[in-house]
């Protein structure tokens, strides 16, 4: 065998050796960083783990850990307002005392036939007032000569339930209305002879939420009360007892 011919193979197997370990440590190096990948996620998840755990063991800004909200106006009604209506009507059964169903707030806006613009702010402000998203109201009718067509806004409804009626009426009681100039109490002959009673509030200022500078117009309010009493009597002692303003004549 020649001596250049010894040379070529000998050159041939140091580039196989070469390449066999290039692939080699291509292949150990991949194996370690899989592991690596691998461990990502778990830290990921493990981090979120952590921080939820750190946000559950902050109190929270309205009620303690694991317990429930119950509106002061619920609370007066289970314990005393109940008692006293079944020891007022000898009711046999305790679904027959009155409770309340829901309470509903209407603005209406006449000027919005002009200008469709005007709604939005008091969606805006009946939404702070009630503490839930306000809904727009359209007309049902074309009336000519107000220049009112079908389906057109004109005004915002908000109907509240459960807490945030309780919560509503609550500061009703307690601050809007004794913010009434002049306020002397609300008029009994406002029952709709079923024991639901409706009333009309004249500015929206009286509740705390609105800001005086912001309100581009003075808008009255027509609240309505809705009960199950059968009739003005248990209604009336119903709202009585619960600390609703209204005079006894």
């Amino acid at each position: 065998m020649s001596d250049e011919k010894v040379k070529k193979e000998a050159a041939g197997e140091a580039v196989t050796e070469e390449k066999v370990t290039k692939t080699r440590t291509t292949k150990k190096a991949s194996t370690e960083e899989k592991p690596a990948k691998e461990k990502a996620p778990k830290a990921a998840a493990a981090e979120k783990t952590a921080k939820k755990e750190a946000s559950e063991d902050k109190p929270s800004r309205k009620i303690g850990k694991g317990e429930k909200y119950t509106p002061r106006l619920r609370k007066l009604y289970d314990t005393e307002v109940v008692k006293s209506l079944k020891e007022t009507f000898k009711y046999t059964t305790p679904m027959a005392i009155p409770r309340l169903v829901k309470i509903i707030l209407n603005v209406g806006a006449g000027d919005a036939v002009q200008d469709k613009a005007v709604i939005d702010p008091i969606v805006d402000e009946m939404t702070l007032v009630s503490g839930q998203k306000a809904v727009k109201t359209y007309a049902k009718k074309s009336i000519s000569n107000f220049h009112l067509r079908e389906g057109m806004p004109i005004g915002a409804r908000v109907t509240l339930r459960g807490s945030r009626m309780f919560d509503f009426l609550d500061k009703l009681n307690a601050i809007a209305l004794p913010r009434v100039r002049d306020f002397k109490g609300l008029k009994r002959d406002s029952f709709d002879g079923r024991g639901n009673y409706s009333f009309a509030i004249r500015e929206q200022l009286v509740f705390p939420e609105i800001d005086y500078d912001k309100v581009k117009k003075i808008r009255g309010m027509d609240i309505t009360i809705v009960t199950t009493a059968q009739s003005d009597d248990e209604g009336y002692h119903l709202l009585r007892s619960l600390g609703f303003p209204i005079r006894e004549k």
